[in-house]
């Protein structure tokens, strides 16, 4: 506890305050046309919601390699984890302690949230950092958004603007695990002051901090654009695909003292097999003064597998097409080695429509999304010791699919009631139907025909009290429905639903900056983390009935000179279950009161930034995560530690009149002082007999993913 007194008292905490800068239109300068294509789900600097605005140039210097979340980990909020330990391949990020799961996340507006599993992998988008011209992050409910609502927070992205003049950019970066990124992007510049076309593809390779992690990624950035007077055009397509060996399994407690690199999996070609390919099409119109119009088509295209081998795997669980082995004895075992796969194949198609209204004192948006989804799933066997006589390789064990429509519209709205004082509303109205049929990977059988009606309302006041001082206040509903995963788990699970109170002060005078911000969130039935995973590595959600997330969070830039900057920021909260009723010695318990899982009540980050001229940076980044309970019980065995961990950052620019235009060397030191730390986990329960006949004792686990020791990338960058 010393320690942490010391940190808080000691040690400045950071929050990428450069991503408070105004420098685009939702912070109040002038508008560009790029930037219209996702402000109907971005919120400008007046607004009473708490939010972070990040740019390319806060990314670039640390963009080596690693997943974007891992990038925003020095946010307010925000916890990241890796599970191949190094920040590449599968990664995860919550906000407020709420799971990627409940975060809702736009990339030009679209949704990129998977429909059924509400998951969102960046390991599908490998290096897409590299194409991001700006992103906001907005936290608690937020405003209206398309796609899934917000429950822990929104991130909202743009790609790439159009470029003016022509460049070509080749970057390189090298770094600790073999890890590998090679990256080509250009741009034609305007031609004929109408048209570009710009592109990227990019190249990841990691052997993991894990053994046998591996990621071997590739992805793509191609974009035409059309700008002229009042009209703007994009077309776009993006995509990867991904190889990743297993690690979502993690280490058991005895493997992480024994060997905390360890991977208890073997076999060879035990990886995850995925593509993904977007394609989008945006077109704004300015009307005139007063109205202009947005049009967004996307197509997501997705496909592929897990494969796995299954040692002495029970063949009733595969329909049939397996035939026992033999003992030495000649009886059948009931049992079979095998290599299954585990197929995905999904078709996402959405339409977003919007129209602006703006005056000198109104700012009238209304916008409307509809989506249609189509997911098979399905399972086959590529090797096994012996089929059955009707069977044979490739012959599906399961098949199933899942089909989803969500049409939604929202109005929102800011009027200035005075020269100090702006109304906020948002209203949204959100329908939508889940529907499967055939059966889950247990030979379950899985019909569900379930809709659902939201309404959204957001209210806030806004109070200019000086040029350099604003207050707010927010309230804020969100509904939310259960996904794929949580209806396997429990077939009367219940959408959530979350009311969010905002107060906050923004203070921005001469070289210092303060952002103040408090919240209480007040659910019902949210869809909280049980600790437990799926077979497929899911983590399983369950309703907790009444429950609350409360707390405060504070950021701080102070500009000592024009050399030094120091930014900080601090997250104090309680987060509780109001009653937890589970399964405990054969009888349900009642564990009362208790903590929501994976919610620290401590986040804080520290960065001192030494830039003395517009060649050098150098950063020296903290960041400080409180204990954490993996389940809702508050058992021992459930704690995740707390942990402190120190990078370095740098970046040194050399301009130059030869070939390149100019060359860039960056770096990153992660974890400086070499700290044995785990972000992430899962907890597990179950029964076991004792010796008394008759009685039963509930006895638990845990599973540990490692994060990586001391390690560094080192990047060079040719623009020309």
């Amino acid at each position: 506890m010393k320690n942490i007194i010391y940190f808080l008292s000691l040690t400045i905490t950071f929050s990428l305050f450069s991503q408070e800068k105004i420098t685009d239109s939702v912070q109040g300068t002038k508008q560009n046309l790029d930037e219209v294509i996702v402000e109907s789900v971005r919120v400008k600097y007046s607004s009473p919601i708490s939010h972070s605005n990040v740019s390319k140039s806060d990314l670039s210097s640390k963009n080596l390699g690693q997943d974007l979340s891992i990038l925003l980990n020095f946010l307010p909020s925000v916890v990241t984890t890796s599970d191949a330990g190094a920040g590449i391949g599968y990664t995860g990020i919550r906000i407020r302690g709420v799971s990627a799961q409940s975060t809702n996340i736009t990339i030009n507006g679209i949704p990129f949230n998977d429909p059924e599993s509400h998951g969102t992998y960046w390991v599908n988008l490998p290096d897409f950092t590299s194409s991001v011209e700006s992103l906001q992050v907005q936290r608690g409910v937020g405003t209206s958004t398309n796609g899934s609502g917000a429950f822990g927070a929104s991130i909202n992205i743009l790609t790439d603007a159009i470029s003016n003049n022509p460049y070509a950019e080749i970057s390189n970066s090298v770094g600790s695990y073999n890890t590998l990124k090679h990256t080509v992007k250009f741009s034609t510049g305007k031609l004929n002051d109408s048209f570009e076309f710009s592109g990227r593809l990019s190249k990841i390779d990691s052997d993991g901090y894990v053994d046998r992690a591996y990621s071997d990624l590739k992805s793509y950035f191609l974009q035409g654009a059309y700008s002229k007077g009042n009209t703007l055009i994009k077309a776009l397509t993006f995509g990867g695909h991904e190889k990743t060996y297993q690690s979502w399994s993690g280490v058991s407690k005895e493997q992480l003292l024994e060997n905390r690199r360890q991977n208890p999996y073997t076999y060879e070609n035990e990886i995850d097999n995925y593509k993904q390919d977007h394609y989008q099409f945006h077109w704004n119109q300015k009307l005139n003064q007063k109205w202009s119009t947005n049009l967004g088509l996307n197509y997501t295209y997705g496909r592929g597998y897990f494969e796995q081998f299954r040692e002495d795997d029970s063949i009733d669980t595969y329909g049939g097409i397996l035939v026992s082995d033999i003992d030495q004895q000649g009886n059948k075992t009931g049992t079979t080695d095998l290599i299954r796969r585990r197929w995905l194949d999904n078709n996402f198609y959405i339409l977003n429509a919007s129209a602006n209204y703006k005056t000198s004192k109104l700012n009238l948006m209304f916008n409307s999304s509809y989506s249609t989804y189509s997911g098979d799933h399905y399972g086959e066997v590529i090797w096994a010791r012996n089929f059955s006589k009707n069977s044979s390789l490739r012959d599906r064990y399961y098949n199933g699919n899942g089909k989803k429509t969500d049409f939604s519209v929202f109005a929102k709205a800011s009027y200035l009631l005075s020269n100090k004082l702006e109304f906020y509303g948002d209203l949204q109205l959100r329908n939508l139907n889940y529907k499967t049929s055939g059966i889950t990977s247990d030979l379950v059988n899985m019909l569900i025909d379930q809709s659902y009606s939201f309404f959204n309302p957001k209210f806030g006041l806004s109070l200019t009290h000086s040029p350099a001082s604003m207050f707010y206040g927010s309230y804020s509903r969100a509904n939310r429905e259960p996904s794929r995963s949580d209806y396997e788990s429990n077939i009367n699970i219940k959408p959530e639903q979350l009311n969010d109170f905002e107060l906050g002060w923004r203070f921005r005078k001469n070289g210092l900056r303060l952002n103040l911000n408090a919240y209480y969130m007040l659910y019902n039935e949210q869809l909280v983390l049980t600790g437990e995973l799926d077979d497929v590595g899911t983590p399983i959600r369950t309703n907790s009935g009444s429950s609350y997330r409360m707390g405060i969070e504070t950021e701080a830039s102070v500009k000592l000179s024009e050399d030094f900057l120091i930014n900080t920021n601090l997250t104090l909260s309680s987060n509780k279950n109001e009653q937890v009723l589970s399964k405990f010695d054969g009888k349900i318990f009642d564990f009362g009161k208790t903590n929501i899982s994976f919610s620290p009540e401590i986040i804080t980050s520290n960065s001192i930034v030494y830039s003395p001229n517009d060649r050098l940076m150098i950063s020296f980044l903290s960041k400080y995560v409180g204990k954490q309970f993996m389940g809702n019980t508050d058992a021992v065995n459930s704690i995740l530690d707390s942990y402190f961990v120190n990078n370095i950052n740098f970046s040194f620019n050399i301009n130059s009149n030869q070939i390149f235009d100019q060359i860039i060397i960056s770096g990153l030191v992660n974890n400086i002082f070499d700290k044995e730390y785990v972000s992430n986990g899962y907890y597990y329960t179950y029964d076991d007999t004792w010796s008394s006949p008759g009685q039963v004792k509930t006895l638990d686990g845990a599973g540990y993913y490692p994060q990586a020791e001391r390690n560094f990338l080192i990047g060079l960058t040719f623009k020309f």
